[in-house]
């Protein structure tokens, strides 16, 4: 693999980086260490550096030698999740229920470990802002940047993001046009009926047995109302109702998570849902609310930075390392709302091995330090593919 020599140099520096952030995860908003390291590292190599941006978000400026006025912009994320980190490796999380299970410390590292590489050289002609994204894993900290104005203050032609991936084999990329993570929708229903006697139901109007008829008539959305090439999932999660054998509750609550690849397909199931709710009341003499939280939108790669991606990729691992028709995933990724606002792509890197077999969000997860210099790579292959130096520049 033609990783950049420079970068393969100072990898080991970046290993004990990551290994350090993986060691004192911070959650959404609150990576005040994390974003202090970045910052300092940033402007240790000389980079333009700003910090406070939605709260604990870091971008750093790098100018390149030409005068061209190109711009892109590389994303990574900060933040840990809420869990309990349950493996022994010497860089275990020491703060309690508190990990980081899906690789935001190698990201950091990787973007990083790019940036010093581009400030050393800066062979390309233009801007490389590098974004230091908060709050992924919930919260949203990319729309929270994006509403903020991160475009307006750091003018990108295109942004790109990239996660690790346990279930693609280390050193391959995988990446897709279109829809490509899910949109990520929660939505609760209530259900008040009658309560009463176990032994005398038909002077009750029990909302477990229309709770039930709930959940059944969600599930006939996937097989009768969605097109069968669409992609979507309906999961129910959650059923709450009772506290004795002998009673018939008053209230019933389901939990669902609803994702989606199109938004057509995401405001189809949204006002189904409705329809369902509205006439199981109907029929059975009940009131039932449904709530309907949209969360994080459909991950939408834009194909021809999919396919400048593609190419950087290549350069990088060869052509036999690249899928460039990996399927979607149904996880959500807010990064959506930068391709919302600036047209670009997310590619997954695999990190898969022998020893790196647990998922993202495990509580055994832990990123594999040997594809650092692989990413870093790409991020600055494609950085200097997109901002081109041209003869006579200097």
């Amino acid at each position: 693999m033609p990783i950049i020599d420079r970068i393969a140099d100072y990898n080991d520096e970046m290993i004990q980086l990551r290994r350090d952030i993986h060691m004192h995860p911070e959650l959404g908003f609150e990576e005040h260490r994390t974003a202090e390291i970045v910052a300092e590292k940033l402007k240790e190599w000389g980079i333009e550096t700003h910090t406070g941006i939605a709260k604990t978000g870091v971008v750093g400026v790098i100018r390149g030698q030409g005068n061209g006025p190109g711009s892109i912009g590389l994303r990574a994320d900060l933040d840990a999740l809420p869990m309990q980190e349950n493996a022994t490796p010497p860089h275990r999380s020491v703060n309690d229920g508190k990990m980081h299970a899906c690789g935001h410390d190698g990201h950091t590292a990787m973007l990083l470990s790019a940036a010093r590489y581009l400030s050393e050289t800066r062979n390309f002609d233009g801007v490389v802002n590098l974004i230091f994204q908060p709050a992924e894993e919930g919260p949203g900290g990319g729309k929270v940047m994006v509403e903020e104005g991160l475009f307006d203050k750091f003018p990108c032609d295109a942004v790109y993001g990239m996660h690790n991936f346990a279930t693609i084999p280390k050193g391959v990329f995988g990446i897709g046009k279109g829809g490509f993570m899910a949109a990520a929708d929660e939505v609760t229903v209530h259900i008040e009926g009658t309560g009463g006697h176990a032994a005398l139901p038909h002077l009750a109007v029990d909302p477990v047995a229309i709770g039930v008829q709930v959940h059944t008539a969600f599930q006939t959305i996937m097989s009768r109302n969605v097109d069968p090439i669409s992609t979507a999932v309906i999961s129910v999660t959650m059923f709450h109702a009772g506290s004795a054998s002998n009673v018939i509750p008053n209230t019933a609550t389901l939990t669902a998570s609803v994702r989606t690849l199109n938004q057509d397909v995401r405001d189809m199931i949204k006002q189904r849902m409705s329809d369902i709710c509205d006439g199981l009341a109907a029929a059975y003499g009940a009131t039932i609310k449904l709530d309907y939280e949209e969360g994080y939108p459909a991950l939408i790669n834009h194909p021809y930075e999919t396919d400048r991606a593609v190419l950087a990729a290549k350069a990088v691992v060869g052509e036999g390392n690249v899928n460039a028709e990996q399927p979607p995933t149904m996880g959500s990724e807010d990064f959506a709302y930068m391709l919302e606002a600036r047209p670009g792509a997310y590619i997954l890197l695999g990190q898969g091995d022998e020893n790196n077999v647990h998922q993202l969000h495990h509580s055994h997860y832990d990123f594999n330090d040997e594809i650092l210099a692989i990413g870093a790579s790409y991020w600055a292959t494609l950085a200097e593919q997109e901002l081109p130096l041209h003869k006579g520049d200097s």
